[in-house]
């Protein structure tokens, strides 16, 4: 008579733990949270941080039960003592990788060498395209047909890191910036979960200024 023998199952594989950094509604913070609700996105939020203690995005955590805190960057001599301090909640969190969704300060070197992993962020253009502030209305008034959205990696240079995703928007003759810029959010909402999915999967890596996928 064969031995019946009971293994227990394979401890499940721990989920990459996410910092998203906010400063004011947190609409791209609320679509990561329903990605991950969904099952479409593989990780959890460790923290939520905000530099304003106003900012609407960190009603989105406290609805979904995600830790949340605010580090306010006027609390500080220093943009360097800021980021230390901004620093110092991720790695408590044990945040593998940050989001930056809406945060409205730029990060310098001594963030991202103090974090040391990776950081994303979305920009409304298809970069390298109409960088900085109101792109949406920069390219309206340009007037180009194609306009849409980017996740790039964060560098010191002002949106220009490589580019893990984009997707593109039509502009229609009768655009105006506030029209294109709604459209462009929608895309915002789809691809930047997508975008942080495949970076905390791990894998990938940067040849040159090109973002590749593992094989």
């Amino acid at each position: 008579m064969p031995i019946e023998r009971n293994f227990p199952s394979p401890a499940p594989e721990p989920l990459p733990v996410l910092g998203v950094l906010i400063s004011g509604r947190g609409s791209n913070l609320r679509a990561i949270i329903a990605a991950i609700a969904d099952g479409r996105l593989q990780a959890r939020i460790g923290v939520v941080i905000a530099n304003r203690a106003d900012a609407a995005g960190l009603a989105h955590a406290e609805t979904a039960g995600v830790p949340a805190l605010v580090v306010d960057h006027k609390a500080f001599a220093t943009r360097a003592d800021f980021e230390e301090a901004l620093v110092a909640r991720l790695v408590e969190a044990r945040a593998e990788v940050v989001c930056l969704a809406g945060f409205m300060r730029i990060l310098s070197p001594v963030f991202l060498e103090r974090f040391g992993g990776p950081v994303l962020n979305v920009h409304p253009s298809l970069l390298p395209s109409f960088v900085g502030v109101d792109a949406q209305r920069q390219a309206w008034e340009h007037g180009v047909k194609v306009a849409g959205v980017t996740v790039h990696l964060v560098t010191p240079e002002l949106d220009a890191g490589p580019i893990v995703a984009q997707a593109t928007v039509p502009v229609l003759d009768d655009d105006t910036p506030d029209t294109l810029a709604a459209r462009i959010l929608v895309e915002e909402h789809r691809i930047y979960p997508e975008a942080v999915g495949l970076v905390a999967a791990g894998g990938w890596r940067i040849e040159g200024r090109r973002f590749v996928r593992g094989r």
